[in-house]
């Protein structure tokens, strides 16, 4: 029975629920390089070179998206802070980001095939909470069908007040249909987006 309990006890401390690590937050950062000068299998590899650097600085890089036409990259990850992604960056290959967001993000859909958009509202610092932004993805879910979009998920950084919404549709106007139709939030701009891990 004491081996069991033993078990028991460290079967809860090594959950990851239980165990959470407080240190490391979730970021987004965005590389503006030159429009129609970027490509996938570049960042790709660019992306290779973090992952072998991101140990050193506490850094784990989860998802990133490319927006070719619009030459920029963004990047999701896990880290302690700002910089420990900007040395993670420099290390590997140099190419830095241009503005990097501490977010919260929502329940995650499954996604299945390409077609990626990101669309990007610019509500203003302290204008947005996660709660509001929860409340009108609900919306959006209870649309996207109509209009052909599966809402991936989605970031908000709520002091900067930028809110990021992954989704999956043949057109980014769908998107923007869904948006008008669930809650009348307009994206600042939606960019057709190729995904990494």
């Amino acid at each position: 029975m004491k081996w069991f309990l033993s078990l028991l006890a460290f079967s809860l401390l090594a959950s990851p629920l239980l165990a959470q690590d407080t240190t490391h937050h979730l970021y987004i950062d965005i590389h503006y390089l030159e429009p129609g000068k970027v490509t996938y299998a570049a960042v790709a590899e660019a992306h290779k070179k973090d992952l072998a650097v991101q140990e050193k600085y506490g850094v784990h890089f989860i998802q990133f998206w490319v927006d070719e036409a619009g030459g920029k990259v963004y990047c999701l990850s896990s880290a302690p802070d700002t910089m420990a992604i900007r040395n993670t960056h420099a290390e590997a290959h140099g190419l830095l980001p241009g503005a990097t967001y501490l977010v919260t993000d929502g329940p995650e859909a499954v996604s299945a095939g390409n077609n990626f958009s990101l669309d990007v509202h610019k509500i203003g610092p302290g204008k947005v909470t996660a709660e509001a932004v929860a409340a009108a993805h609900k919306k959006d879910l209870a649309v996207e069908k109509k209009y052909g979009v599966n809402f991936v998920n989605y970031l908000v950084d709520e002091k900067e007040g930028v809110v990021m919404c992954l989704s999956q549709a043949k057109d980014s106007s769908d998107v923007i249909k869904t948006h008008k139709e669930a809650h009348g939030l307009m994206p600042d701009y939606i960019v057709k987006v190729e995904q990494g891990n």
